[in-house]
């Protein structure tokens, strides 16, 4: 009987993440689900579709935490991985200490690269392979009140293209998912409950994961979950930075809740 595949999921205890490992274990793929925090009862939801599941908690800032996600794939070869472990920030860049936005440009950059870069180099020389990077919408608009992560998710957005470009005749393709506000914790996370996006009606992390992971498998280069964020990343490039700044201060500013 041949081995079943294997996915690795990072950010997978909550969210879009868990909603994607979900998808995978369905798909029959055995799981290494990873996050910086505990992952029990996500484990047993997984382990109820008859997959294999290693959980990890690990904080994927640190070339540490990357090494430690990797071991836990015991060098069976990763036919998926999706990088989706994400950390939001809000409220004005003065106010942040620089370890707070230190840790996001930590989690949403450098440890996503150093995810991605090993396990692309035996992709590419297996001549297979898919992954899913989940970016955002944000990566379109100057982020007032968000400045960090979105400058963060501008880089993911961009550095996705651009390795699906470089890796296009390799046999591995590169998708970059780019979810609106999405209700998950991720706004209570980054501090963000009194803001008018973080009361808004969100979008659901199960429909966020299904459009994702089903462009994954196309090997699409990006998709825009729902058509209120298509139409913001289309009004994104006529606007000016300065005005779509403007904008998302209304949505983002502390105290627009009310």
């Amino acid at each position: 009987m041949p081995e079943r595949k294997l996915a690795i999921v990072t950010g997978a205890s909550s969210g879009i993440g868990r909603e994607i490992a979900r998808l995978a274990a369905a798909d029959g793929y055995d799981l290494v689900v990873a996050a910086d925090e505990p992952l029990v009862d996500a484990a047993v939801g997984f382990l109820a579709k008859g997959v294999e599941v290693e959980a990890v908690e690990t904080d994927l800032a640190s070339q540490s935490g990357v090494d430690r996600l990797l071991a836990a794939a015991g060098g069976r070869p990763i036919d998926v991985l999706v990088a989706n472990a994400g950390h939001g920030l809000g409220r004005g860049f003065l106010d942040q200490h620089p370890t707070e936005w230190r840790h996001v440009i930590d989690t949403n950059i450098t440890g996503t690269l150093l995810l991605l870069q090993p396990v692309l180099k035996k992709m590419v020389a297996r001549g297979e392979g898919k992954v899913l990077i989940t970016g955002s919408i944000a990566g379109h608009l100057a982020g007032s009140f968000q400045a960090v992560y979105n400058g963060t998710k501008a880089f993911v957005d961009s550095f996705a293209a651009a390795i699906g470009n470089e890796l296009k005749d390799s046999g591995v393709t590169i998708t970059c998912l780019k979810p609106g506000p999405t209700d998950t914790r991720f706004f209570e996370r980054a501090d963000m409950l009194d803001t008018k996006v973080g009361q808004a009606e969100k979008d659901d992390p199960a429909d966020v994961a299904a459009t994702g992971w089903e462009a994954m498998k196309k090997g699409e280069h990006s998709v825009v979950h729902g058509m209120m964020n298509k139409a913001q990343v289309l009004a994104s490039g006529v606007l000016s930075e300065a005005a779509t700044a403007e904008l998302h201060r209304k949505q983002a500013e502390p105290g627009t809740d009310r």
